[in-house]
């Protein structure tokens, strides 16, 4: 029996790209249901195609089902599928993500999102904030990812509406844990709904005992008298063991500077007494405490709980550079819980963490650009950033530089039709590519700049003043 027909693409490219797209074909030939066919237009930069220049200088071979334009080809689609008879469609902008274009990206599999590390978020100071404030966070929190609203209590005063506060959570669906060595705060809290309460050590263990005869279901988190002193962490667990509470154990994470790598040590010695034991870890006192953007950090702290066991981590967002810490760890935990249940490096799985630097540059090289300076006839400036330069080009001019301020004099002199809105338009752009110049993101005229998931989408003002 015949092996029934593959589907035959065309691909339409210049004469500068053809090599390169003929070996990304190559490769994606095993791994997917098509045959491709190339053709080369007598243009050397795919860029300055329009589809109505294509649809008059394209012929197709009968063979060929659908056609695929370069991404960067202007015009509507539609120009080449009416005179060629074909479905006709526009591909990737960079031909090196034709991969990612048919299916075979190298980002997150399918069934990626699983994780089993549960996030409490912490409002600090909830008894200073009004009750609309506390929501507003809350809701603000959820649609980070987190699983448990934490009321952070401030000590030495009892805060009369914890009970409010609390109720106003369980109202709008919240799982809630009140952060208080303050007794009558806490049985307030778990009257209405509580389900955690953070801490108990020493000082307060009998508590925990009231608390479970009132409240069975009542969960508490075991602390060291100090950091240092595991031994008081034992002692107060078997207390609870005894009395029957539910409980989870926080060995405390210290900041850098003050027994950081010791209490990572202590972690792995509580794993290594009490094995099936609920664990939390505190990620605050390393992304709140060190000058450092917070997502990294909590890649790492979630690397370490997922391989060590900890399901529970209490984050929160003070400090500015913790503003997403929330959604940043419920990003991470995806990441680890993957790279570990599956033995897979946790590489390329998750672009939405990567913020600064983009994980790959795409560059147009020297001879395309110069080709294109050298094809351009209209007055529309293209802007370009690469390989630490600014390049600026239309009909008339190509300059090049790394300074915005020189290249736009220099444009001043040549154009003098560059009105307000035009320079407003073009210092927009080129501060967009000073900036994806200087932290090495690639630039794309009139779209956002990617900042991982806190990318804002861009509405393009291109033809504003021109």
């Amino acid at each position: 029996m015949d092996a029934p027909r593959r589907e035959r693409i065309l691909f339409v490219t210049g004469k500068l790209a053809e090599a390169s797209l003929r070996r990304v074909l190559a490769e994606l030939r095993p791994k997917v249901s098509f045959d491709a066919e190339v053709a080369v237009l007598p243009i050397t930069v795919a860029a300055l195609m329009t589809t109505k220049w294509v649809a008059g200088h394209l012929s197709v071979p009968e063979s060929v089902d659908r056609i695929l334009l370069p991404g960067l080809c202007r015009g509507e689609a539609e120009l080449v599928a009416t005179a060629a008879q074909r479905p006709t469609a526009f591909g990737p902008k960079d031909l090196r993500d034709l991969p990612e274009h048919f299916g075979h990206r190298s980002g997150p599999p399918a069934g990626y999102g699983k994780h089993d590390i549960e996030i409490l978020a912490e409002i600090n100071h909830a008894p200073q904030l009004s009750l609309d404030q506390i929501l507003a966070v809350a809701r603000r929190y959820r649609e980070s990812g987190a699983d448990v609203i934490d009321l952070g209590c401030d000590p030495g005063t009892t805060w009369a509406g914890v009970g409010s506060a609390t109720a106003a959570l369980r109202a709008e669906g919240f799982r809630v844990s009140v952060d208080s060595f303050d007794s009558a705060e806490v049985e307030a809290a778990l009257a209405v709904g509580a389900e955690l309460v953070l801490s108990v050590n020493s000082t307060n263990v009998a508590d925990a005992r009231r608390w479970h005869a009132q409240f069975p279901a009542v969960e508490v988190v075991a602390i060291p008298d100090s950091p240092s002193d595991l031994d008081s962490l034992h002692r107060t667990v078997e207390h609870l063991q005894t009395w029957g509470v539910k409980h989870r154990l926080d060995p405390i994470l210290e900041p850098i500077g003050f027994g950081f790598a010791t209490s990572l040590g202590r972690y792995i010695e509580t794993r290594r007494r009490y094995p099936d034991a609920e664990i939390m870890m505190g990620v605050g006192n390393l992304t709140e405490l060190t000058d450092v953007d917070s997502a990294g950090v909590n890649v790492l702290l979630a690397g370490f709980c997922q391989e060590l066991g900890i399901r529970s981590v209490l984050a929160t967002e003070v400090i500015n550079w913790c503003r997403s810490a929330v959604k940043e760890f419920a990003l991470a935990r995806r990441l680890v819980f993957h790279a570990v249940k599956e033995k897979v490096l946790p590489k390329r799985l998750e672009p939405n963490l990567v913020l600064l630097r983009d994980p790959r540059l795409a560059t147009h090289g020297e001879e395309m650009l110069r080709e294109l300076a050298e094809r351009i006839t209209d007055r529309n400036y293209r802007i370009f950033a690469e390989r630490g330069e600014l390049h600026v080009m239309n009909g008339t001019t190509y300059l090049r530089g790394t300074d915005p301020f020189q290249i736009f004099a220099e444009l001043l002199k040549q154009d003098a039709r560059i009105d307000p809105s035009h320079a407003f338009y073009l210092g927009y752009e080129f501060a967009k590519a000073v900036t994806a110049l200087t932290l090495g993101k690639n630039y794309e005229q009139d779209r956002a700049l990617t900042w991982g998931f806190l990318t804002v989408p861009e509405i393009s003002h291109r033809n504003a003043g021109l």
